[in-house]
């Protein structure tokens, strides 16, 4: 038997903005939308591929979910971003800066050969250098 690894979850205050905004970030697509939860997907993904995809090789989705606080501490678990090497990386961070994110120190070096961002909700992510696999 296999598991699959079915979505990653985000505990927010504003769940329509964190998925709307990581949708936009992510160029991924909401199936899901009310006052309390949101699910967001990858772009590629539609019904034939999830009919044709073994289950166990189906990627994760994001749920943001609705809680009464704000994030206070630096997160356990964050996402690893990486843009592919016939992209410019630069210029993908400005994009997210422009959509709202903002640089953060969690105690990297310097020389860190990835860049620390939080979302508007201040939830860490980070992106890595460039690869093509």
């Amino acid at each position: 038997m296999a598991l699959r690894w079915y979505t990653t979850v985000i505990n927010c205050l504003d769940v329509r903005k964190q998925a709307a905004w990581w949708a936009e970030a992510l160029e991924w697509q909401l199936v899901h939308e009310s006052d309390d939860e949101c699910v967001i997907i990858p772009g590629w993904v539609d019904q034939k591929v999830m009919q044709e995809t073994p289950w166990e090789r189906i990627g994760p989705g994001l749920v943001f979910v609705t809680v009464p606080e704000g994030k206070t501490v630096k997160n356990r678990l964050h996402i690893d971003l990486a843009p592919h090497t016939s992209q410019d990386r630069d210029a993908e961070i400005s994009r997210l800066e422009g959509l709202g994110a903002h640089r953060v120190d969690v105690g990297q070096a310097d020389d860190a050969s990835w860049t620390v961002l939080a979302d508007p909700e201040g939830n860490e992510f980070c992106v890595l250098s460039s690869r093509d696999s």
